[in-house]
């Protein structure tokens, strides 16, 4: 059994959008019921929503108010959620996430605390002083580009997010403070498909995208 944790809390200032990220209406519908259809369809029923000032929570799922930190809104969600053992965080600004890759991340449970969706690196990258001057040609073969879903023991998310608020504020996802607590992580492969709407460009590019879709993931 797992629970949802739907993070929408964002503000979308770089998406240049008069209303939170999530709310903004994207190929026909708000940006994050293209998520909540693909949790549906991948069998998360319960879901909980970090949730911005101003806005309500989707009919069928709970909602919490976000916090001032990416990880304080999970934080908060968590806490609103029901005793699942298991937990699924997903951004709610990656409409495009196929309803298979959250039953993979909760599979691979099995073998860690923590599995994270993530696109394999393919340009070659490099490390560089504050100077700019190349100081290392990295290895790509062993790098990926972290994404979400990501799945998470309950017990084990729990440890790590009982941290500061100044360890939650310096978290660029949550799965670091589940390796930060000794916990273990291992990689679910995705595609670059599953990306993050930030720009307006990711935006137009998600529109096109979306309106391909037929049907569109809750069948609708």
């Amino acid at each position: 059994m797992a629970v949802a944790l739907l993070v929408a809390a964002g503000s979308g200032e770089r998406l240049g959008a008069s209303r939170p990220k999530a709310f903004v209406v994207l190929a026909g519908r708000p940006m994050l019921e293209w998520s909540l259809a693909a949790l549906r369809a991948a069998g998360l029923e319960e879901v909980v929503v970090a949730l911005p000032d101003g806005e309500e929570a989707p009919a069928g799922c709970a909602g919490v108010r976000g916090g001032a930190t990416r990880s304080e809104s999970v934080r908060r969600a968590l806490a609103a959620a029901g005793r699942a053992e298991q937990v699924v965080v997903h951004d709610a600004a990656r409409p495009l996430v196929e309803p298979s890759l959250f039953t993979r991340a909760l599979d691979a449970l099995s073998r860690a605390d923590c599995a994270v969706a993530a696109a394999q690196v393919t340009d070659t990258v490099k490390e560089a002083g504050p100077d700019h001057r190349v100081t290392a040609t990295l290895d790509r073969t062993r790098l990926w580009a972290i994404q979400t879903p990501q799945a998470f023991r309950r017990a084990a998310l729990e440890r790590a997010l009982d941290v500061g608020d100044d360890v939650l504020a310096a978290a660029t996802d949550d799965a670091w403070l589940v390796e930060r607590a000794g916990g273990s992580v291992v990689v679910v492969p995705s595609t670059p498909a599953n990306f993050k709407v930030t720009t307006a460009h990711d935006f137009q590019v998600a529109e096109l995208l979306l309106r391909e879709r037929a049907p569109a993931p809750d069948g609708s």
